[in-house]
C-alpha cells in the first residue's frame, strides 16, 4: 500500500481547500489560494495511523534516534502522539511532548510537557509550515528547556513565505512529508 498517496487523498477530502482567488486568511496575516485545516486529518484514526507510520519511517530514513518528538500545541500534538504510538509498536519508542504557547501559570510552570528532560535529543514537528513562525517558537522553547533539536519534520510545507528558509536559519535541518505540489492540479 502507498501510504503517502492514501494520505494525500485523505487530506484532499477532509483538510484541503483551494480557490482561484486568494481568499483564505492565514495565521501569518497573509492570504492564499489554498488552505489546510489539518486537524480533521491528524485527529482521525486513519490519518493518525498513516502519519505516525510515515514520520517514523522518515526519522529512520534520516538515521535519527530521538528521545522525543513534539512541537507547539495544537498542530503538533496529534502528530507527536501518532508517532509515539507507532514507535512503540515498532519496539523503538519515541516519547511525545508538547510545547505550550505560554508556560503554565501555576504548578511547575513548565513550557514543555511530557517525558523529556534537558539533554534529550528531539525532533520538532508541525502540521503545516508557511512562515515557520510556530515551528521557530517551538525550536526556541525546546532549546531554552535544554532539549537538543536534531531535525524538524513538517507534514506539509506550503512552499510560501520562506517558511523552510526561516526555520533553517536557526541551524535546523527541515524535512517534509508532503508539500503544496502534492495538491496542485497536476496530481
Amino acid at each position: 500500500m502507498d501510504y503517502k498517496t492514501e494520505l494525500i487523498g485523505i487530506i484532499k477530502e477532509r483538510s484541503y481547500q483551494c480557490s482561484d482567488e486568494p481568499i483564505y486568511k492565514l495565521a501569518s496575516g497573509g492570504v492564499s489560494k489554498f488552505y489546510f485545516n489539518m486537524k480533521k486529518t491528524t485527529m482521525s484514526p486513519d490519518g493518525m495511523f498513516i502519519i505516525g507510520k510515515l514520520i517514523f519511517e522518515k526519522i529512520k530514513e534520516l538515521g535519527l534516534s530521538p528521545d522525543g518528538i513534539g512541537g507547539l500545541t495544537l498542530g503538533a500534538d496529534p502528530i507527536a502522539y501518532a508517532v509515539a504510538g507507532h514507535s512503540y509498536q515498532m519496539k523503538e519508542p519515541i516519547k511525545a511532548f508538547v510545547i505550550r504557547k505560554e508556560p503554565k501559570g501555576h504548578g511547575l510552570m513548565l513550557p514543555v510537557e511530557g517525558n523529556v528532560d534537558p539533554g534529550n535529543h528531539v525532533v520538532i514537528i508541525d502540521d503545516v509550515v508557511t512562515t515557520g513562525g510556530s515551528t521557530i517558537k517551538a525550536i526556541k522553547a525546546a532549546r531554552d528547556f535544554g532539549l537538543i533539536v536534531d531535525a524538524v519534520i513538517v507534514l506539509i510545507d506550503r512552499c510560501e513565505q520562506n517558511g523552510r528558509q526561516n526555520i533553517e536559519a536557526l541551524d535546523c535541518a527541515v524535512h517534509d512529508i508532503l508539500n503544496i505540489r502534492d495538491f496542485l492540479p497536476s496530481h
